[in-house]
């Protein structure tokens, strides 16, 4: 009963706002006559806003890009870290004792294997040399004679053995003392350059005691040790990326020695790569090396950032037209094979021309509507 009270003094002052206190019924008609024709051009307005998209839906949309999805090759590595080796990089040292009179060589020279790069003291053979050879001319010429002797049966035959082995021995004697002079020379067992002259004149040499180091820049090797996880993944003949950070270089090879013992205190295994000749390769080298242990050709791939997880299941979001032209995200679950830095293969669940959502994908449910 209160309620009726209220309402029809609230008629009674909005009919006496609208006309005083002429014909209310008049009024009244042309309120609602009024009405009417508002409440038409709403319907058009929100007819038109449904079309278009107005105002208020394009807020609701969020913005967001996409890539389209493409097959390509796709490679799982092992990386491993390792070095430039030479696989001649020799200490070169003197093969017998004594003082180094002479130094032949210099730092980066290019050498011949046998040639001489030192000379060590040899004064003391080279006496025992000469006397030596007085012996060895006195040895002949008796040889001689007693020869000519005992082609003329004059003489014993004792005499003419006894000539004729003096002589051999003294030859024999002349032979090593040549061996030992040979020696004293300090030579390049390999053919290089020298990388290091370590020797000064006057030193002591001694053998085992490095003197040089020569090495053949020409025959180059990449070496490193992979753990023993990854030692049945890895085996000569593999592809590998090396890359060489100093240099800003990068090449494709092959594994040529991959040991089968895996090392008892560090559990790797050794693998060598060889190189080919190049003037800004130097031993020592730090050099990255991607095995190749896993390769699938036209593969989709798609960047494992976009990737996301429900009940512990991976999805992406993509984007698909609806009906009246617009574009809806959808989520599609998919199945991943392996996974590379920010690389990831899809095994199903994605088709070559489905455009992920890269960037935007937070938050986003089946059929909101987004915009590029």
């Amino acid at each position: 009963m209160n309620r009726k009270y209220f309402i029809i003094p609230a008629i009674t002052v909005l009919l006496a706002a609208c006309g005083g206190g002429g014909n209310k019924e008049a009024q009244l008609a042309k309120l609602k006559q009024d009405k009417t024709a508002l409440e038409e051009k709403i319907a058009a307005l929100e007819k038109e806003v449904g079309v278009k998209g107005g105002a208020d839906s394009v807020a609701r949309m969020k913005d967001v890009t996409v890539a389209e999805v493409t097959e390509s090759v796709f490679e799982h590595y092992i990386d491993v870290q390792g070095s430039v080796d030479a696989r001649e990089n020799v200490n070169v040292s003197a093969r017998v004792p004594g003082v180094i009179t002479a130094i032949l060589v210099r730092e980066g020279q290019n050498v011949a294997k046998g040639q001489t790069l030192a000379q060590v003291d040899d004064q003391v053979l080279k006496a025992n040399m000469a006397e030596l050879r007085t012996q060895m001319d006195l040895a002949n010429t008796l040889f001689e004679k007693q020869k000519n002797l005992w082609a003329q049966k004059i003489g014993s035959e004792v005499q003419y053995l006894n000539a004729k082995n003096q002589k051999e021995s003294l030859e024999r004697k002349m032979a090593t003392l040549k061996d030992q002079m040979d020696q004293t020379r300090i030579i390049a067992p390999i053919s290089g350059s020298v990388d290091a002259v370590i020797a000064k004149v006057g030193d002591n040499a001694a053998p085992g005691n490095p003197a040089f180091r020569v090495v053949n820049a020409n025959n180059l090797k990449v070496t490193a040790n992979v753990a023993e996880t990854y030692a049945g993944l890895v085996k000569t003949g593999d592809r590998v990326v090396i890359a060489f950070p100093d240099i800003k270089r990068e090449i494709n090879t092959s594994i040529s020695f991959a040991s089968r013992t895996i090392d008892p205190l560090s559990r790797t295994i050794k693998i060598e790569v060889p190189l080919k000749p190049d003037n800004a390769l130097r031993p020592n080298m730090i050099a990255h090396i991607k095995i190749v242990d896993y390769s699938a050709s036209n593969a989709v791939v798609i960047p494992v950032n976009v990737i996301q997880y429900s009940s512990g299941k991976p999805y992406v979001m993509v984007a698909q037209p609806t009906k009246d032209g617009k574009l809806a995200s959808m989520r599609k679950t998919i199945e991943m094979g392996r996974t590379y830095n920010d690389k990831a293969e899809i095994k199903s669940g994605l088709n070559k021309g489905d455009k992920i959502i890269t960037t935007g994908f937070q938050g986003l449910n089946d059929n909101d509507l987004i915009k590029l």
